[in-house]
């Protein structure tokens, strides 16, 4: 077993092929694994998948995975959201180890066979489709109508059995002017730049869905900072999402889509010498690793992972090049900062929290663990309330710790935790934390 003494490598996605499709060798895979999972049982204090395999495996007959119905195969793939952090944080027993396990991998190829048999559920289509849902849910006087439908209490119970989104969930408001119209696309630069060794100097952001119509305010703050620091700031000419809502549903055929629109216009910026940013984890994840595992014989996705970054992960490399801006005028006191998952596995390290930790008279606590949300598994009537208790533990640290501050990576996590405080308190976003600090 030579392979447990080697760095994790990731084997290419072969979603085109047919034995990927294959239904009869998925379940042979899938219980090939699941009897592995069963005899290690690491990971059962992160996602409800494990806890749902063990407790099967433990109420059958033989107590086995043998003894385990095939149909209820499904209740555990149904429970995993592609976090990640199985692989990433737990599993010792990923490639280029002999047993070859990659469960969020293998659980993503479950949801695409059944998505390709069986299609997805109206409310399901509804949830991934982020760019047809906030181009509506956007337009001038009717986001007023739909974000007061969500304060809603009553309209909300009654959206629960009608369309199974949980009445107590969080859901973002949507704004009329994105932030895709805030910012200038022409791709001109006047100054001078500074360029790194590692980075150009100049950024072109890929705004999100969420970004562009829920919380605008982020993308200028992002936009705030990195011109403080004299880095100017540009968008591609196009953008849609970037297909993480659609992976996550197994719906491979919409991520090429996407793909296919995506990759040519953040090609063109890094051929014209742009870094490419996203601030939600989830999307900087999407370019940087599940696209290149997906078309992996794609050169332009390649050049665009390669310019991809996370912002803390771009800050600190100017930092590391000296050319990150570091008068602070304002403390930010104590802060709880909750890393999340699908910017953990990255692998860039925790470089928020090293960012934050340079303003003086602050104090950084870090949490790693999964918020338990994922967009919309902790959105949906049946897993809301998982949702919630997999994020209790970070909750309660926050109370715990009563800061003056806290918030994550991941803008969505952020307000999954602020609900499950309960005190009408609202998460800081650190980007938003750094332009507090630098008093801009």
């Amino acid at each position: 077993m030579e392979g447990s003494l080697q760095a994790p490598t990731r084997h290419p996605i072969d979603w085109q092929s047919a034995d990927f499709k294959d239904e009869s060798k998925l379940f042979a895979e899938l219980e090939r694994v699941f009897d592995l999972c069963h005899g290690c049982r690491r990971c059962v204090s992160l996602c409800d998948s494990f806890p749902t395999l063990f407790d099967l495996v433990d109420e059958s007959e033989t107590m086995e995975v043998d003894g385990v119905a095939k149909a209820d195969y499904w209740k555990v793939v149904d429970q995993c959201y592609l976090c990640d952090l199985c692989y990433m944080t737990k599993c010792p027993y990923v490639p280029p180890h002999e047993w070859n396990i990659d469960f969020p991998h293998l659980m993503l190829r479950a949801k695409a066979v059944r998505f390709d048999k069986e299609g997805a559920s109206a409310r399901d289509k509804l949830l991934s489709s982020t760019d047809a849902v906030g181009k509506v849910a956007g337009l001038p006087g009717i986001s007023v109508v739909v974000n007061a439908s969500n304060r809603s209490k009553p309209i909300r119970k009654v959206l629960q059995k009608v369309a199974g989104i949980h009445a107590d969930a969080k859901v973002p408001p949507y704004e009329s002017k994105p932030l895709r119209k805030q910012i200038s696309n022409s791709g001109s630069v006047t100054g001078e730049v500074t360029p790194g060794k590692k980075t150009s100097g100049k950024v072109a952001l890929f705004a999100t869905c969420y970004v562009n119509r829920n919380e605008p305010g982020l993308g200028q703050d992002l936009v705030a900072v990195l011109e403080h620091n004299g880095i100017p700031v540009t968008t591609a000419e196009k953008e849609r999402c970037c297909g993480m809502p659609k992976l996550e549903l197994g719906d491979l055929k919409s991520v090429q889509k996407a793909k296919e629109e995506n990759i040519p216009q953040l090609a063109k910026r890094v051929d014209e010498g742009w870094d490419l940013i996203a601030l939600v984890p989830s999307c900087a994840l999407m370019f940087k690793q599940e696209l290149p595992l997906l078309f992996p014989d794609d050169p332009e996705v390649r050049k665009v992972a390669d310019a991809f970054y996370d912002p803390f992960e771009y800050l600190m490399l100017r930092h590391s090049e000296g050319l990150l801006n570091t008068d602070f005028p304002v403390s930010l006191g104590s802060v709880v900062y909750h890393a999340s998952c699908h910017q953990r596995v990255q692998n860039v390290g925790p470089k928020t929290r090293d960012l934050l930790g340079l303003i003086p008279g602050t104090a950084v606590t870090m949490i790693e663990r999964c918020s338990g949300h994922d967009g919309t598994y902790g959105v949906k009537a049946e897993t809301f309330e998982k949702a919630m208790k997999i994020g209790r533990p970070i909750v309660n640290a926050i109370k715990k710790n009563s800061p003056d501050h806290y918030g994550s990576d991941c803008p969505i996590a952020g307000h999954h935790l602020a609900n499950g405080l309960g005190d009408n308190s609202k998460p800081e976003h650190p980007i938003t934390l750094l332009r507090t600090a630098y008093g801009i």
